[in-house]
Parts: structure tokens; sequence; C-alpha cells
């Protein structure tokens, strides 16, 4: 009898327990849905930021690639500066000469 008496006890304490883990898993059921309302949240919001990465990685290029062809054009300006000052410092000697060959004429 004593042993029928115990196991109705951890009967009886098992049943409590399993309303608790049951009460624990209707509520589990809440926060499931929750976790997932803020994956699908998070995932968006990995999705936007992967988008504008991607535009800033495009403009990033663009704006390298017009640096570059800004530089290039540059240097070629310096290189056309550089071959203008020199043909100035020709036709400047050139010029120089015909007077000296103008003045030795008129004397």
């Amino acid at each position: 009898m004593s042993n029928l008496s115990s196991k109705e006890k951890n009967l009886n304490k098992l049943i409590d327990k399993l309303s608790n883990l049951s009460s624990s898993y209707s509520q589990s059921g809440y926060d499931v849905e929750k976790i997932k309302t803020e994956k699908n949240q998070l995932q968006r919001e990995k999705k936007e930021i992967e988008i504008k990465y991607d535009d800033l990685l495009k403009e990033h290029k663009y704006i390298k690639n017009k640096i570059l062809k800004l530089q290039e054009e540059m240097k070629k300006k310096q290189l056309q500066q550089e071959e203008f000052d020199q043909e100035i410092n020709q036709l400047n000697k050139e010029t120089e000469e015909l007077v000296e060959e103008i003045e030795k004429w008129q004397m």
C-alpha cells in the first residue's frame, strides 16, 4: 500500500511537471514566432545593406576610374604645356638670332 501511495505521489509530481512543461511550450510557440519575425526582419535589413554595399562598390569603381582618367588628362596637358614652353623658347631664341642678324646688316 505504501508502494502504491509513493507511486501516486510520483505520478502527481510528474503530472505537475508535465503541466508546467506544456505551459512553457505554449509560450515557446510565441517566442518561436517572435524569433522568426526578427529573423525575417534581419534578413531584409541584410539584403538592403548588401544592396547599398554593392552600390557603394560600383560608385567607388566609377570614381576611381574617373580619377585615373583625370590624372592621365593632367599628364597629357602637362606634357603639352612643356612642349609649348619648349617651342616658345625655341622661337625666342630664333627671334633673338634674327634680331642680331638684322642689327649686323644695319651696321
